[in-house]
């Protein structure tokens, strides 16, 4: 059975949402605590989805006492949102001496499972370094606990890759609805974005070496994404020799972390490998231009490409633009592609969902699907 024969004639609602990361800066500025931002994104209507980067919002994490829980569920239900999707990490590197075993990483997974499942996610997003062994060991804990593991498929990679066709298959083998992939734009990109090469400009790239850049990743646009890692590290490089033969080595990591590893050049469609497993959605872009477009992200082409296919989970509003544009207000770039998504959603049929009761339905519905084996 296929994505199109599972959904056959049934179009997807999804829910709107962000991701309290999108606020990174106005949160490190302590412009807003999270109390402050959480009601800031109920009141103005960023919800009613809600995602929080649990090692970066919660003091302590993954150790979550009982009265801070139900201090947060309460201010969520209080305020009127739902609680969508936590991002845990999978970082085997953190002893300076030596990398986690898997016991060791199982362990460390485990208390961030439970620390969803008592902060009333139903989602755990976990990151694209971990291993189908991994995922399939813990596969019976997220079961226990009641929080889907969603592994985020990332630029620099997608959903045909290798990599993460392994996952998948052994998803399909394991069969556990408990597994799928957080879908993140990122991976499939159609340009350099506007902001950041405005950002490059105020650090005086000249306009000669711009217009390489992007020409570079236009380049590579053209021949999809890279095939190996080789292909990437050799793309990464492309990029760091790019800057030293216009005499700005200094912009060389930076030209080279970027073009490779956020902005992604698979296509919409490449989407299509995965569908069915995709369980939490990441709606990764980086600006808005005069025209409520945005300028590199596919907006309109991914929700047609989830409404047609009977998605009904989340999208979380990921604003990735913050790390360099500090000229314009987040809150309003947010509030423009969540206005974008909308629009997108009814072009295609449907609608995104914005009452916070209907959205907990559908994602409790949405989260109960059997997966295809």
């Amino acid at each position: 059975m296929t994505a199109v024969d599972r959904y056959a004639g049934e179009l997807g609602t999804p829910i709107q949402g962000v991701t309290l990361y999108s606020f990174t800066r106005a949160f490190h500025g302590r412009e807003y605590d999270l109390e402050g931002l959480i009601r800031k994104v109920a009141a103005d209507g960023y919800g009613p989805g809600l995602e929080v980067i649990g090692f970066s919002s919660f003091r302590g994490f993954p150790v979550i006492e009982d009265s801070f829980a139900g201090w947060f569920r309460d201010l969520v239900e209080e305020v009127g949102l739902v609680t969508t999707s936590l991002a845990v990490n999978a970082d085997i590197g953190i002893h300076r001496d030596r990398l986690l075993t898997q016991d060791e990483l199982i362990d460390y997974m485990t208390l961030q499972i439970q620390a969803a499942a008592k902060l009333g996610f139903p989602i755990a997003r976990v990151q694209i370094s971990i291993t189908p062994d991994s995922m399939e060991a813990l596969a019976p804990i997220a079961e226990q606990h009641g929080v889907t593991l969603a592994l985020e498929v990332h630029a620099d990679q997608y959903a045909s890759h290798p990599r993460i066709l392994a996952l998948r298959d052994r998803f399909a083998q394991v069969r556990s609805p408990f597994l799928g992939f957080t879908m993140d734009w990122g991976a499939t990109v159609s340009g350099f974005a506007p902001s950041l090469i405005e950002a490059y400009r105020r650090r005086g790239a000249s306009e000669e070496l711009l217009a390489q850049v992007t020409g570079l990743w236009d380049e590579f646009y053209q021949q999809g994404p890279p095939v190996d890692q080789a292909d990437h590290g050799q793309r990464f490089g492309r990029f760091i020799a790019l800057a030293a033969q216009n005499g700005r080595p200094d912009l060389g990591i930076d030209f080279g972390i970027n073009g490779t590893g956020l902005f992604g050049s698979a296509r919409v469609a490449d989407w299509l490998e995965i569908m069915p497993w995709i369980r939490h959605v990441h709606g990764k872009f980086f600006g808005i231009d005069e025209n409520g477009e945005e300028p590199s992200v596919p907006v309109r082409d991914l929700i047609r490409l989830l409404v047609e296919n009977g998605y009904s989970g989340a999208i979380s509003s990921e604003y990735e633009g913050w790390h360099w544009n500090h000229w314009q207000s987040p809150f309003e770039i947010i509030a423009g592609e969540q206005a974008l998504q909308r629009s997108a959603a009814a072009d295609a049929g449907s609608r995104m969902i914005t009452d916070a009761g209907e959205a907990r339905s559908l994602l409790q519905t949405h989260l109960a699907q059997p997966v295809r084996g």
